[in-house]
């Protein structure tokens, strides 16, 4: 008998606690909050999440020779952007194709290339602030092109640090129209770090900035309803104490129905040599680590003609300068250190209207000539590089 009352005990005890059980996880279900509250959700509708993204299976060739082959992620840059209210809009970039070190200077992993954020001022919005790490606002059609659109960059492009820590104004003249500055950190390294102990003692007397600090001033234009884009810009960059480096880009494209044609014009004097590919080629041990007074400039073309709905073919063709303006050396009789030939023609195809998504194949050629004088300094030879690529470019767009 006992044993029957003390089962029916445990039964009931059960019962209860299963009710009490499903009354707690009823109850828990009924006053739960989501991760991003009710009264917050609508503004998902103003924000975007994309994986831009270029992935390519290459083949690569040195001086006509077959030197392997390969997959490889060229790009992919995760991004965050979009308006918090009407006012106040922010954009969050981060390329994982790059460098996950803070830097000593900004304190911001290299890979991230754009954390800011951008008020809109005024009572009719032609003033923006911008503030934090952002694009720097260089001049010219192919920086302002979304980099998985870019199979290859040109020298000073290549070699520059486009994404920098500052602060920016516009004024929007209209919707298609702006004048901008931005005053920037000139690098996110130390000095020492680009430029080495050396290039002090052997630099004639040559002594980092207190205040390494860039402006660039930025024009953007449209005109006759479209057919015409400009992108202008004049940026000056103090690399180290009386020491500057003076950029121009002059960046336009006509726009057609079915065909867009672009050119950009760069130029870039150093005082102090930044971009740093002829200070690769002369040998360190001869004039320490810098060369004083470079010059870089560029001529870079593009041609996009959409011959049929879905498809694309383009072709891009660049030059590139390198010269040496400094008379160091007796033995130097000409500027001329290094001229680059670029070309890359492709063939791109849009399978879906709905998403922006295309397959390429393209060829990357680069030509290297070097001057005589620099054949006989370095003894370096010419040489040409070429890469054949088949692949997919998206900018993934999941929100």
């Amino acid at each position: 008998m006992k044993l029957k009352v003390l089962l029916g005990i445990f039964l009931l005890a059960g019962i209860t606690g299963n009710v009490h059980a499903q009354l707690r996880q009823a109850d828990t279900a009924a006053h739960y909050r989501s991760l991003i509250p009710i009264d917050k959700q609508k503004r998902l509708s103003n924000i975007d999440f994309i994986a831009n993204t270029q992935y390519a299976f290459r083949n690569d060739f040195y001086n006509g020779d077959y030197t392997g082959s390969k997959f490889k992620m060229e790009q992919f840059r995760l991004e965050f952007r979009g308006w918090i209210t009407d006012k106040v809009f922010f954009r969050f970039r981060h390329r994982y194709t790059s460098p996950f070190e803070p830097q000593t200077i900004d304190k911001i992993v290299k890979g991230v290339d754009m954390a800011y954020v951008a008020l809109k001022l005024g009572k009719r919005e032609k003033w923006e602030l911008v503030a934090g790490k952002f694009c720097v606002d260089w001049g010219g059609i192919e920086f302002d092109l979304n980099p998985i659109d870019i199979y290859e960059y040109s020298d000073i492009i290549e070699q520059a640090d486009n994404f920098l820590s500052g602060v920016g104004i516009k004024h929007f003249i209209n919707n298609n129209n702006y004048v901008g500055l931005q005053i920037y950190n000139s690098r996110t390294q130390t000095y020492d770090e680009i430029y080495g102990n050396d290039s002090v003692i052997g630099g004639a007397g040559i002594k980092p900035s207190k205040a390494p600090l860039g402006a660039v001033v930025t024009w953007r234009g449209t005109l006759w309803d479209g057919l015409v884009n400009t992108l202008w810009s004049y940026s000056i960059t103090n690399e180290a104490q009386s020491i500057f480096k003076n950029y121009l880009a002059l960046g336009q494209q006509l726009n057609l129905k079915n065909f867009t044609l672009s050119y950009d014009f760069k130029i870039s004097k150093e005082d102090l040599d930044r971009t740093g590919i002829i200070s690769q080629e002369i040998p360190r041990n001869e004039y320490g680590y810098v060369l004083r007074n470079t010059l870089y400039y560029s001529h870079w073309l593009k041609a996009d003609w959409n011959f049929l709905p879905k498809w694309h073919v383009t072709f891009t063709g660049y030059i590139d300068y390198a010269d040496w303006l400094d008379d160091e050396d007796p033995a130097k009789n000409t500027n001329r250190i290094r001229t680059a030939y670029g070309y890359v023609p492709t063939v791109e195809y849009y399978p879906w209207n709905d998403i922006n998504l295309k397959f390429f194949v393209g060829w990357i050629g680069r030509i290297y000539r070097y001057s005589d004088y620099t054949k006989f300094t370095i003894n370096v030879k010419d040489y040409d590089t070429g890469r054949l690529m088949f692949g997919i470019i998206s900018p993934l767009k999941f929100l």
